[in-house]
């Protein structure tokens, strides 16, 4: 059985398209500008909008078509059910905001490929217990990119890691992870936290 289309969106050069059977797929199909939900035109402004959410929380499951490198901006926002993640070889960003509130979300596979996680890619996951970014090439972690993971009580990092959030303020990297660090460790100060991991890893 063919799953029925119920949205679309063209961001970051990528579409995304979130289908019935709770399955939203991430591909290349040069398709533009719009976002579609039921067959009716909405605006790319409306891409936070109360009928997108309603969408989002139907999804559990994520699939990467073709040979995509960037998992767009926004591209699984308040998928709330959305449990386990498998992102493939070859993607070597993961963009701003991209799992942001997927509040059920615990285990996440990164690829070796991996160079760079966005601002605020995984903000808002609370279940989100475990990340291992050791095996990757990551060289940078965007502002906020796992802010408020109030569960995140382990995380390795690779020696590649180099660049953080901004220094300005509400632009940190792991700020409110308090099971993350100590207590005696500023959890804005994105070097000490990193210093810190690297040190138990």
């Amino acid at each position: 059985m063919v799953d029925t289309l119920v949205a679309m969106r063209w961001l970051d050069k990528k579409w995304h398209k979130v289908v019935e059977k709770k399955l939203i797929e991430v591909g290349d199909e040069p398709y533009g500008g719009m976002i579609v939900h039921g067959g009716n035109d909405i605006s790319p402004n409306e891409a936070n909008s109360a009928a997108r959410v309603d969408r989002m929380e139907q999804v559990t499951k994520v699939v990467f078509l073709l040979n995509i490198t960037k998992v767009g901006d926004l591209a699984c926002t308040y998928a709330i059910n959305l449990i386990a993640v498998d992102i493939p070889e070859g993607i070597t960003i993961i963009g701003g905001g991209s799992f942001a509130g997927c509040s059920s979300l615990k285990v996440i596979k990164f690829p070796k490929s991996l160079t760079s996680i966005g601002n605020g890619s995984f903000q808002y996951c609370s279940s989100l217990e475990q990340v291992d970014l050791l095996h990757t090439n990551v060289e940078e972690l965007g502002n906020l990119a796992f802010c408020d993971c109030e569960s995140l009580r382990e995380m390795k990092v690779p020696d590649s890691l180099q660049r953080f959030g901004h220094r300005v303020p509400g632009h940190r990297v792991f700020y409110k992870c308090g099971k993350l660090v100590p207590e005696e460790i500023d959890d804005e100060d994105n070097e000490a936290v990193v210093a810190y991991l690297r040190s138990i890893q």
